[in-house]
């Protein structure tokens, strides 16, 4: 008899200054760590990546959507099922779906 082979565990990242995102396998909480964190998953498909707009202080995602930006400019854009963008700064919430849903990427906005 063969043995099944394990089901991987989804990937969930987010990327959120304060809430806590049980849900996700990896948090970042800031646009630098975020950054990091993609590129660690960069070859890897991601199930889910949840962005909050304000990171505290000046720092916000943009770098981080700027990087996935750029990803799909050259033509190798992040894996990633869904994007969740779960800001309360509903302009900057905004910004980030329509940028992320120029190059393709699966978005939708969540209340966390």
């Amino acid at each position: 008899m063969k043995e099944e082979s394990p089901v991987p565990s989804p990937v969930i990242l987010g990327i959120d200054d304060l809430r806590p995102l049980p849900w996700t396998t990896r948090i970042a909480r800031s646009s630098g760590e975020g950054v990091k964190l993609l590129q660690e998953h960069r070859d890897s498909f991601i199930d889910e990546l949840w962005l909050d707009h304000d990171l505290g202080g000046d720092d916000s995602i943009l770098p981080v959507v700027t990087l996935l930006e750029e990803a799909a400019f050259n033509g190798r854009p992040f894996r990633i099922g869904t994007v969740y963008v779960h800001s309360a700064n509903p302009i900057g919430a905004e910004t980030v779906v329509r940028s992320l849903t120029r190059w393709n990427y699966q978005v939708r906005r969540a209340t966390v």
